[in-house]
């Protein structure tokens, strides 16, 4: 908008600057036009009547005349040339402006002499093809007009950047609301779905506000409202869900004294069993999140967390904390951050070809936790899309449910952290958690 509005700005006093360069060129030139043709009729009249009086020679008197103004007159007497100036000669003159005289016309033309600006005036005399000229300089005309020209440049120039200034200042108070609207749109998109914006006084945005408002409001009440349902769908299900387990592992236990025919069904029922007991287990811990279960932060040593967290899942050591990150605190959610620990490990140990170690360092004001693993990697185009709900790298036979690595992204999001994939040298797939070492 500062750009229009500059363009705006520019057209108008360059506009403006050329009509007024006109209108007092115009005037400026018109004025000494009839100042010069005055003062040359003034002179012919007096070199008419010596002439007719003949009182003197023609040359005598146009040396006699007043030279105050002009640098020069020359006159054609019967067939005869005479100047008073060598600068003012026949030749000098335009043969259309010596022609028009001759033939009984006043005329003016400008011409230029040794470089500068003259006005040259030609007037007949009483007898027929007698005329007399007169050249006048015009020099002072002619820089007025030039510096009245660098003014309304300078003006216009001027004119322009205030305009683009004006510009930016009135559409970034024009653009203000939008910019508002944009901000909250983006957080309610990200999911602060308590995110509002606020009513002002403006008619015509109020009503855009308030309508916005409620809308979001009615979003945030459904989500809470089904990750309610969610969570208690998942508790409900806890119970038989527990009950099936058990039974089922006392079958297991007594599997030697089943039938043959019986203990393939057994097994295929135990895996089927252990995913839904994970699918009900994630599921109920997005719908916490979902609900707005608020973090419960405390100062953890970030290294001994993970360390913990990973040797645990993977069942061997297979941690290594750098010395930029050993006794580093930071105020997390133990819970939840062991959780994207223990996710990132059991994805690379179902998943990946196993566990090949997991890292903790320390980078300027960033903790990095790597997680390696053994796999074919995650190809390019599916990395934009392996942290969504329900994703299996591409692959419709993979095991697992499709949850853990979304739980990883949202545990790791609360705390104003990010997570991503991208390859690890040597072969296979490298997470990273990146968590923003907060300060005092």
């Amino acid at each position: 908008m500062s750009v229009a509005f500059g363009l705006l700005a520019l057209a108008l006093s360059a506009l403006l600057s050329i009509v007024a360069w006109g209108v007092v060129s115009r005037y400026l030139v018109n004025e000494q036009q009839s100042a010069a043709l005055a003062q040359a009729d003034l002179h012919r009249s007096l070199l008419a009547q010596g002439i007719v009086q003949r009182k003197d020679t023609v040359a005598l008197l146009l040396n006699g005349l007043p030279t105050n103004g002009s640098i020069g007159a020359t006159a054609v007497v019967a067939g005869r040339w005479y100047a008073t100036s060598p600068r003012v000669q026949p030749v000098t003159l335009p043969n259309e402006l010596i022609a028009e005289a001759i033939a009984g016309e006043t005329a003016t033309q400008r011409i230029r002499l040794e470089g500068g600006l003259y006005l040259a005036v030609g007037i007949p005399l009483a007898q027929s093809d007698d005329a007399f000229f007169e050249v006048f300089p015009m020099g002072e005309t002619e820089t007025t007009l030039r510096a009245l020209s660098w003014v309304l440049t300078g003006a216009a120039a001027a004119t322009t950047l205030l305009g683009a200034a004006f510009g930016r200042v009135a559409s970034g108070i024009a653009l203000r609301p939008l910019n508002g609207l944009n901000t909250v749109a983006a957080a309610v998109a990200s999911g602060r779905l308590d995110a509002r914006l606020p009513i002002g006084d403006d008619p015509d945005l109020a009503p855009l506000a308030t309508s916005f408002n409620r809308t979001v409001g009615e979003l945030e009440h459904r989500v809470i409202a089904d990750s309610r349902f969610a969570v208690d769908v998942g508790h409900e299900l806890r119970t038989p869900l527990t009950t099936m387990l058990n039974s089922l592992q006392v079958i297991k236990n007594r599997e030697n004294s089943l039938p043959l025919e019986l203990r393939e069904p057994l097994d295929l029922l135990s895996g089927d069993l252990q995913r839904f007991r994970t699918l009900v287990v994630d599921l109920l811990e997005i719908s916490r999140h979902d609900a707005g279960e608020q973090l419960v932060l405390a100062p953890t040593a970030i290294g001994e967390l993970v360390r913990i967290a990973a040797d645990t899942a993977a069942g061997r050591r297979v941690t290594t904390i750098d010395d930029s990150a050993r006794g580093l605190s930071l105020p997390v959610d133990k819970r939840r951050l062991e959780r994207a620990i223990v996710n990132l490990v059991g994805n690379a140990e179902s998943h990946g070809g196993g566990c090949l170690g997991v890292t903790v360092t320390r980078e300027e004001h960033d903790v990095l936790v790597r997680v390696d693993d053994g796999g074919p990697g995650v190809a390019d185009e599916h990395r934009p899309l392996v942290f969504d709900r329900f994703a299996r790298g591409g692959r419709a036979s993979s095991e697992g449910v499709g949850l853990g690595l979304a739980i990883v992204r949202r545990h790791v999001a609360a705390h104003g952290g990010t997570v991503h994939v991208e390859d690890r040298p040597g072969g296979g797939a490298r997470f990273v958690i990146t968590l923003p070492i907060t300060r005092p």
